[in-house]
């Protein structure tokens, strides 16, 4: 899947700015950003459901949207919000999905069978989908969004309403789909489920500001994060928050997470300030992690260096 130039506008509102992307196949490749970052639209606008403003779009050697129709057969969407049958049975829905991509009858029980117990499903198959637990809807929405048996799924937020349990079983599932080949582009605001993607973006305000490995993205920052290991957190977050160079201060427990603009020789500058502040503290390096580059690539780019707690 490739796009390049990508532009949607809303009226006067720019919700997607010229965003390159490139998606291997057999990947699992995320989308990462706040609420309004235009990941949705993004992905509406991929496989065929949003016509952008300008740029050109290829997915499965196919044109988006000129070739939008063929396209749908060929891939699989999951939204945030459930969409199937609530009045239906798990069987009776993944069934009606089954004859709308058009398999037999033959094929259909079959590949119904072998999803109902893939997914779980073989004691629930006459429960109504509406009185299930958001865990089960969501691996029924996964069920029907697969039944066809797609090369490439689109997972807009499919996570942000099941408990922890239920999305480390969600995502284990991903990972089964794409070591059969099924490529798989899964936006999300969950820094833990983006750290188990191949490959992420990251979009704020509609604009690309990071696109790579998890771990390559935060060996970038190297030398940037600091922790802080104070008497008092508070005095010393407060210390820090209007340094300049000093792009986040956040408190973990009894102790700050620092992170540094570029050029800056945090651990230095930040032992300082905290000495002419009369606090003491221990301040060491360590390793950056996926929201240290979330933080250096959004509030890094509007902030252009200057301080700022979080």
């Amino acid at each position: 899947m490739r796009a390049r130039g990508l532009v949607k506008r809303f009226g006067g509102l720019t919700a997607v700015d010229h965003v390159d992307l490139t998606v291997p196949r057999a990947h699992v490749y995320g989308f990462l950003g706040p609420n309004g970052s235009g990941k949705s639209t993004t992905i509406r606008m991929l496989c065929g459901l949003l016509t952008p403003s300008e740029g050109e779009i290829e997915v499965l050697g196919l044109k988006v949207p000129e070739e939008a129709d063929a396209l749908r057969l060929r891939i699989g969407y999951m939204t945030q919000k459930f969409s199937l049958f609530e009045d239906l049975t798990v069987r009776e829905n993944l069934e009606f999905l089954a004859a709308v991509y058009g398999l037999d009858r033959r094929q259909a029980r079959a590949r119904v069978d072998e999803l109902v117990e893939l997914y779980h499903f073989a004691d629930r198959q006459k429960q109504l989908a509406g009185t299930m637990s958001g865990g089960q809807k969501q691996r029924l929405a996964l069920a029907a969004a697969v039944i066809h048996q797609p090369e490439l799924l689109f997972l807009d937020e499919p996570t942000s309403a099941v408990d922890p349990e239920s999305r480390r079983d969600f995502w284990e599932k991903l990972f089964e789909l794409a070591d059969a080949g099924t490529t798989l582009l899964v936006s999300t605001h969950y820094m833990d489920e983006a750290e188990r993607c191949h490959r992420i973006a990251i979009l704020d305000e509609g604009v690309l500001v990071a696109d790579g490995a998890p771990g390559e993205l935060a060996g970038d920052l190297r030398g940037r994060s600091v922790e802080v290991r104070a008497a008092r957190p508070r005095q010393a977050q407060r210390a820090l928050a209007d340094l300049p160079g000093v792009l986040s201060v956040a408190q973990i427990g009894n102790s700050l997470r620092v992170l540094s603009a570029p050029g800056i020789e945090a651990a230095d500058a930040i032992g300082g300030a905290l000495r002419e502040a009369g606090l003491d503290a221990d301040v060491a390096p360590v390793e950056s992690n996926l929201e240290d580059v979330f933080v250096a690539a959004t509030r890094g780019r509007t902030d252009e260096g200057e301080g700022a707690a979080a």
